[in-house]
């Protein structure tokens, strides 16, 4: 089985379609397209979600990386704030 490769999503809905709609054991699905059981497994649970869930889920993450890139400036603009009111006016 092929390490790193990226599957698109429509060939995941596919694949858990595969077991969900037409009954096809996990492990014959696994070894027909080249995957591992646990990659199916995995699929499953995020594309048995309905579509709405799945995105309010990709918006939450989303938001969560904004908010995480916002506050690691947040001590990078203290820091410069407080050298700013420690530096010598040079008078």
């Amino acid at each position: 089985m092929a390490k790193g490769i990226r599957f698109t999503d429509e060939f995941k809905q596919d694949a858990v379609a595969q077991i969900v709609e037409r009954g096809y054991a996990v492990s014959g699905v696994a070894e027909r397209l080249g995957v591992s059981t646990k990659s199916l497994y995995t699929w499953k649970g995020q594309f048995s979600k309905p579509v709405r869930v799945r995105e309010a889920e990709a918006d939450l993450i989303a938001e969560l990386r904004r908010v995480k890139k916002e506050l690691a400036r947040v001590p990078e603009e203290r820091n410069i704030l407080k050298k700013a009111t420690v530096a010598p006016t040079g008078r």
